[in-house]
């Protein structure tokens, strides 16, 4: 029965989004955004496998949380994503006019100086705020960015998600082969984004206090080219309107001997920092934790 629904969502996906893309062409910005958060609100009633992994998650992370407010963090988080994925969907549609219009960016200037270095930059950020917009403000205005991308299980719905991701010059580089590509680009002195959030089997390394299973490739590209690590992170602000914030570069941690750990022990803690700020903005629909609970690490 589960491998039955999965065919049938599958099947479903890509003509569903063409439909909504379809719907939303004809509303503006505001109308898009009531939109999502009433499809994550739908999401939220239908998905109950999602929903108990996101409650779940903000019971690992936030213990002392009191249950009704933990309840209404995950509705959020749901209402959140649906925004994000509309505005995501809108993305080819949208002028530099409007994204110049609803965009705050600060710290631009870590990224220029880094750059100068010659030896390329790791973008660090996460499944958080409006992610995808960071790179199309950053192609839009000339920099040379490539991020590092996980197939859909959809062919139609990869088409979709490529076409959208390419549409204002950002390069795509598939996970399953990304080192190399990666280590080519940081040589060019490239930009690389990458989103190392979710769950991986490479190292265990602390997350809200709790080990995650934790992928160790930024570490040691970082340590392996010398590319500056920075990271950037897309927060929505209010209606129509994005703050897009580069931080100061990330240096790894002492006392770690595998290659990468100090490194992505530097990122987990920076990408906890943020999502405390604004926790209904991270995607803990994901089952972060996975490894770690299969590992008895939980």
């Amino acid at each position: 029965m589960k491998r039955l629904t999965k065919r049938l969502i599958a099947w479903v996906a890509a003509p569903t989004m063409r439909m909504i893309q379809r719907y939303l062409t004809r509303k503006n910005p505001a109308q898009v955004e009531r939109f999502g958060t009433r499809f994550g609100r739908l999401y939220w009633r239908l998905d109950r496998r999602r929903r108990l992994t996101c409650q779940n998650n903000l019971r690992l992370a936030f213990p002392d949380m009191p249950a009704d407010e933990a309840a209404v963090l995950a509705k959020k988080v749901f209402e959140h994503f649906g925004r994000a994925g509309t505005d995501f969907l809108m993305g080819a549609k949208r002028s530099r006019a409007e994204l110049e219009s609803s965009m705050t960016v600060v710290g631009i200037e870590k990224l220029e100086k880094a750059l100068e270095g010659g030896k390329g930059v790791l973008l660090i950020t996460g499944h958080f705020g409006n992610f995808e917009r960071i790179p199309d403000w950053l192609s839009v205005h000339g920099y040379k960015i490539s991020i590092v991308v996980r197939d859909a299980n959809e062919e139609g719905v990869n088409h979709i998600v490529y076409g959208l991701r390419q549409g204002l010059g950002t390069e795509l580089i598939a996970r399953g082969d990304a080192a190399i590509k990666i280590v080519r680009r940081l040589r060019d002195n490239g930009i690389v984004a990458i989103t190392p959030d979710q769950n991986a089997y490479e190292a265990f390394l602390p997350f809200f206090g709790k080990p995650a299973g934790t992928t160790l490739g930024p570490g040691v590209i970082s340590d392996r080219t010398g590319a500056v690590v920075i990271p950037v992170f897309c927060r929505y602000v209010g209606p129509s309107q994005y703050r897009m914030e580069f931080h100061d570069p990330l240096q790894p941690y002492s006392g770690y001997d595998a290659k990468g750990e100090g490194m992505m022990r530097a990122i987990n803690d920076k990408l906890e920092s943020v999502i405390r700020e604004t926790p209904d903005q991270w995607l803990w629909l994901h089952d972060r934790w996975r490894a770690a609970r299969l590992e008895g690490l939980l």
